[in-house]
């Protein structure tokens, strides 16, 4: 398994991991605040020291990885869309960050997983 097959199989499973921890601390009672900024921070702290140093990036490497990001970046706009029209609508601000923060969550999983079957199935840029 290539490094960065490893490592977008890392960020879907933090990103998952964190987004879990946060619900549960919901769930527990504690304000979104600090359970959005502590379950945030862990997710990239262990994002960052699950990754390590990398290796080289061949052409196949960087057209996967640019493959996989315009694929997750299509939730991202899509969460600031909806998140401007709760603001339009002066939702309260729970809404709002949670919003943006499952569209952080549903992107970076949405990109692992093209990017992890562009490696598994092929890849065969236009």
């Amino acid at each position: 398994m290539p490094i960065q097959e490893r490592r977008a199989w890392s960020l879907a499973v933090t990103s998952l991991l964190g987004y879990a921890v946060y619900l549960g601390l919901l769930i527990a009672g504690i304000s979104y605040v600090p359970a959005l900024l502590w379950s945030v921070g862990g997710a990239v702290l262990v994002d960052m020291v699950a990754r390590g140093r990398g290796q080289k990036l061949d052409q196949r490497d960087r057209e996967i990885g640019r493959f996989g990001e315009h694929i997750g970046q299509s939730l991202v706009v899509a969460g600031a869309v909806a998140a401007m029209l709760l603001a339009l609508f002066e939702a309260p601000y729970f809404w709002i960050a949670n919003v943006i923060y499952l569209a952080f969550v549903l992107s970076s999983v949405l990109g692992s997983i093209a990017k992890i079957y562009a490696y598994r199935r092929g890849f065969h840029p236009w």
